[in-house]
């Protein structure tokens, strides 16, 4: 049995993290039991000058990219499909936001203390992609940790302080200097990248390579 080391560079935001992690579960699980993997998160901002009330979705993606209203339907219409066909419901509508993320991977890296870190990582994917749940709310974010089992007084006082502030800055930067510079990207083995929401297949070949490279080496 091959174990590898995954650590997935995203942001709670990118809807490409979600497809690409459930492409990625679905490859693993077809591979499984002969390759394992340790899988953890690593925190990448989108917008980190965001402001914490966030910014209506839509004119986000227009300012940003420089999006037509109709292209953002159509690219919001094509991530569906591809939510639905890895076994994710995105439910965009008018209302969706774009959030300042930085308490979000503070939160995600405190729960990597307690074995959590997935667990908290897709109930917040959940939360905003699925249920319209605005995560820049702290009873909104609380309610969430407090889901996944995780203790909310520890959480409560980690958000009124600056707790894991610098260890989330000083990986983001690690991963820019390695340069990553959009997400997801799934780092194997501290050698290999694979860049995107790709499809479970890919993932699998790409897996079974390296599984093989590793193996031999």
């Amino acid at each position: 049995m091959t174990q590898l080391k995954i650590e997935i560079v995203s942001d709670v935001m990118c809807p490409w993290c979600v497809v690409g992690y459930k492409n990625l579960e679905k490859a693993l699980s077809e591979l499984s039991p002969k390759l394992t993997a340790d899988i953890s998160w690593q925190a990448f901002e989108l917008n980190p000058d965001m402001p914490t009330e966030g910014q209506n979705l839509s004119e986000h993606l227009m300012q940003k990219y420089g999006q037509t209203k109709e292209q953002s339907v159509e690219n919001r219409a094509h991530l569906t499909k591809l939510g639905k066909d890895a076994g994710f419901d995105f439910n965009f509508d008018e209302n969706s936001i774009m959030i300042n993320s930085f308490d979000c991977h503070r939160l995600l890296t405190w729960a990597k203390g307690f074995n959590k870190q997935t667990e908290l990582k897709l109930a917040l994917f959940k939360a905003h992609f699925s249920d319209k749940v605005y995560l820049n709310d702290e009873t909104e974010l609380l309610r969430i940790v407090e889901s996944v089992g995780l203790p909310l007084n520890e959480a409560k006082q980690l958000l009124a302080n600056s707790d894991f502030s610098d260890i989330v800055r000083s990986e983001q930067q690690k991963y820019r200097e390695l340069g990553v510079s959009s997400v997801p990207t799934f780092i194997i083995n501290d050698k290999y990248a694979i860049s995107g929401g790709q499809a479970a297949a890919t993932f699998k070949q790409a897996l079974e390579q390296i599984s093989a490279e590793t193996e031999s080496a």
